[in-house]
């Protein structure tokens, strides 16, 4: 039983995560305060509550009876010898029918199957800790792939005829920038020791990019006496080129840097012997017996933790506690053995079940609470830290621009953002008072410049916003700073069931732009991560909204049957290939794949697709136009079904045509008994009768009644000799508004070379600062095809380098409508690339304002 219950216990500790019990900071301060408890519960309540459990029912009598047959055994052995009773407990024939004997077969058939305290003992224990192994994987509460011939799981499941189910679906996907920026420990001789990252270069949407490495600022670190606290400055970066050579680029570069760091960061506090003993005292030794200090375990820990996702599960108590019945059901209680043993051991079985269960789930409760806390603290609406507005000078009283006159950062982005170069001399150099007046005069002369708060103070931003009377309804657009998932939560209060439309250009997940991942948990991870916020991005949509998602081949099955389940298979509106990249992309081998795709989702039944600006081709089939638009000539003579005179006698009618081609339709009375439409009056000299007979003769109809036609006559049709023999046309519009998508798009603009990352570069200079974005022109269409009306709201929360803004303000300009955008974006080109873009040369600065949180 010892083996067993240390297993156990050791598995308790992990999952309680006893070797963080020296963190100090979110979370692990909480778990601490309940560490006694849980202490106490592995150490004595766990083996006293087995022991209580197997003090009771029938398997005191069966393990009586085993303990039985173990006493005769060894009286046998006593008065026989050694001989009597071979290796597997049976009896020798010469002594079968003595007394002992008698009484030592008769104890042997009551204890077949049964067993003693101890391998009782053990296999609750070992049931116990391979249950638990089966669903804990580094920090993480999953279901563990296993390979057996028979299934370990149950998938809960309604009957639905198809339905999509992951090893993640039931948990938030944590990105991890959100957590270790700050990581504390107490060392035992009370001083804490603080990793505090400084600097992040971070991946792009938690993308992969070039891989990036934790830096200690061993030079930077500092001990406060006072508070008894150290603090190891820390970046998080890829490898210069110079440590490409020192470190390699291969495996192994972060060990390589902790090597390095567990030599220089004691080296900064030799004289300190406080700072020196938290960080070298030895913590634990490894299987093999080294010594691993305090500071290399944290070391390792905080890079290990900060560079693997982690999820935390919305439900563990109900997750656990389901698998835990399965579990009984399908490896504890096999329903072949049970018939076999019969009622007496069938008893016993089943209360081997119920220890085992409620111990399971004594555990499962101190696990859920730990889990349910982070969830809490997770799913808790965040605080907005910081708000700033970008305000289009033309819309600012002339009062406020003596103020902005003189902020010299203001107009230092000024020049970086509009290369106002030109006007240096003026705006830059001259004398103070000259330099103010030349700045008010050029800011009364270019009112689209966009002016940014952040670079005044608190007095001059209140009063300015004062200034305006409806501050909210003239907010154009919102940015939003943050991670997704909880902007998302931030937004539904306000704009719950207000958002017209959604596009996202997720991380596509394929080695160009992966997200941080648990091994085997690559695609599940990730459709984790899309069904929190696409759930969360549901509930602000308006019943008529439509959804557009980017993706690739890589992960499109999924987010297919996975928008298929969550929005229903009547409302997926298309999915639209798009040649995006025409000349193709660089693969080693196989197909080199020149296309992504446009998922096309609306809300309900009741989102309408919008139609698409017609190219030259298809324009070219209009080649007419008057005061209503574009048009093209069609023969008023029906074709197909139902098109002969027998189908529908009262569209065959006389139709009287002048020498000019001009067109008259008589008024008439219906003849009952002919069948027949009689006009009431006579062509004219110059008219001609025309009726609707094809090249063959045979009587056709028009396509209009003739009363619709005698409406339409002097604007609609005209006539003309074609062969010596009159025909009536008919002008034939297209819709106005353009022409329904089609879900082949292929046309250059679509390229996201020459018109992504070319109008971005053209934008913001030469340098590399957003890869693979989108063409301008796509989102544009993607737009158009959601139906984004001019007052609509658009919503994406995978910014990215702004091109949805853009493409927003494009469409404004183009139709003069009022559409307004949310952008959602947490990483460092927030500042870099979105803001600059949406308040920049971009010409995005003609809209008045712009809300930054």
């Amino acid at each position: 039983m010892e083996q067993a219950v240390e297993k156990l216990k050791g598995l308790l500790r992990t999952l309680f995560q006893f070797d963080c019990a020296d963190l100090d900071f979110g979370i692990y301060r909480i778990m601490n305060y309940k560490r006694e408890v849980i202490e106490r519960f592995i150490e004595k309540d766990l083996v006293e509550a087995v022991s209580a459990e197997l003090n009771s029912g029938i398997l005191v009598q069966q393990s009586r009876v085993a303990a039985e047959v173990q006493r005769v055994a060894r009286q046998i052995r006593e008065s026989f010898g050694e001989d009597a009773l071979d290796g597997d407990g049976r009896l020798a024939e010469a002594f079968h029918s003595t007394p002992l004997g008698r009484q030592y077969l008769d104890l042997q058939a009551r204890a077949v199957g049964v067993k003693d305290r101890a391998a009782l003992e053990n296999l609750i224990f070992n049931h116990l800790y391979t249950f638990f192994s089966r669903y804990y994987d580094n920090g993480d509460f999953v279901s563990k792939r296993r390979y057996s011939k028979q299934e370990k799981y149950a998938i809960p499941y309604n009957g639905e005829e198809v339905y999509l189910y992951w090893a993640n679906s039931d948990q938030y996907y944590v990105k991890t920038a959100e957590y270790f920026r700050d990581y504390r420990y107490q060392a035992p001789n009370g001083v804490a020791v603080h990793f505090k990252l400084k600097e992040a270069q971070l991946e792009k949407d938690n993308n992969k990019g070039d891989k990036r490495f934790f830096f200690p600022r061993a030079g930077e670190s500092n001990f406060d006496p006072q508070a008894r606290e150290i603090t190891i400055p820390f970046e998080f970066r890829p490898l210069t080129e110079q440590e490409k050579v020192k470190y390699g680029t291969r495996n192994h570069v972060q060990d390589a840097i902790i090597a390095e760091a567990l030599k220089e960061i004691p080296r900064q506090f030799e004289e300190n012997y406080d700072a020196l003993v938290a960080l070298t005292a030895e913590r634990l030794r490894t299987p093999d017996d080294k010594s691993v200090s305090y500071l290399e375990h944290h070391l390792r820990q905080y890079t290990r933790r900060n560079t693997s996702d982690f999820f935390i599960h919305k439900d563990l108590k109900g997750f656990l506690t389901r698998e835990l019945d399965f579990y009984l059901k399908n490896e504890v209680l096999n329903l072949d053995d049970l018939e076999a043993a019969g009622e007496t051991l069938a008893e016993g079985w089943f209360q081997v079940m119920r220890v085992i269960r409620s111990i399971g789930l004594r555990i499962i409760t101190f696990l859920a609470q730990i889990e349910d806390f982070q969830k809490k603290l997770f799913e808790k609406k965040k605080f907005v830290t910081e708000t700033q507005y970008c305000i289009t000078v033309g819309n600012i009283k002339e009062e406020f621009y003596k103020e902005i006159a003189a902020n010299d950062a203001q107009w230092a982005e000024w020049k970086e953002l509009f290369h106002i170069d030109e006007e240096e001399q003026n705006l830059f150099t001259v004398p103070l008072k000259t330099r103010e007046e030349k700045r008010v005069a050029f800011l009364k002369a270019h009112p689209t410049l966009v002016l940014d708060t952040r670079y005044f103070d608190g007095n001059f931003v209140d009063r300015l916003l004062a200034s305006f009377e409806d501050l909210d309804g003239q907010t154009d657009g919102l940015l939003i700073h943050g991670e997704n998932f909880q902007a998302l939560n931030l937004l539904l209060e306000k704009y719950r069931e207000k958002v017209k439309c959604i596009y996202i250009d997720p991380p596509f997940n394929t080695a160009a732009s992966q997200i941080i991942y648990k091994n085997d948990y690559k695609h599940s991870s990730w459709l984790s991560m899309m069904s929190d916020r696409i759930q969360n991005s549901i509930r602000l949509m308006s019943h008529d909204s439509i959804i557009c998602i980017a993706i690739d081949d890589y992960e499109s099955h999924l987010l297919t049957n996975y928008l298929r389940q969550a929005f229903g298979e009547t409302n997926h509106l298309a999915t639209v290939v798009v040649r995006s990249n025409p000349h193709g992309r660089a693969v080693a081998s196989g197909f080199s794949p020149n296309h992504e795709y446009a998922l096309f989702f609306g809300k309900t039944e009741q989102a309408d697709v919008g139609r698409l600006p017609r190219d030259e081709k298809k324009q070219a089939r209009y080649p007419e136009s008057d005061e209503h638009g574009i048009f093209t000539w069609v023969n008023f003579r029906a074709t197909g079904a139902n098109s002969r005179r027998i189908d529908r006698p009262k569209l065959f009618y006389p139709i009287f045509v002048s020498k000019d081609g001009s067109v008259r339709v008589p008024s008439m009375v219906w003849s009952e008994n002919d069948q027949k439409w009689v006009p009431v009056e006579e062509p004219r000299l110059d008219e001609e009768v025309v009726l609707p007979l094809d090249s063959e003769e045979n009587e056709r109809v028009w396509n209009l009644g003739w009363e619709r036609a005698q409406e339409e006559a002097s604007t609609n049709l005209t006539a003309k000799l074609v062969d010596g023999i009159w025909q009536v046309y008919r002008k034939y519009r297209p819709n106005q508004e353009g022409a329904l998508p089609g879900t082949w798009w292929e046309d250059a603009k679509y390229s996201a070379t020459e018109s992504g990352t070319k109008v971005l570069k053209d934008l913001l200079g030469e340098r590399e600062i957003f890869s693979y974005p989108k063409s301008i022109y796509l989102v544009e269409d993607c737009l158009r095809a959601s139906n984004c009306g001019e007052k609509s709201l658009v919503l994406d929360y995978f910014a990215g380098s702004g091109t949805t803004g853009h493409a927003v303000i494009n469409l404004n300009r183009e139709d003069g409508g009022h559409r307004k955008f949310i952008l959602v974006e947490m990483d460092n080109y927030f500042d870099t690339v979105l803001l600059p873009r949406t308040s920049g040369p971009a010409g995005l600065a003609e809209q008045p304002f712009w809300l930054s949180e």
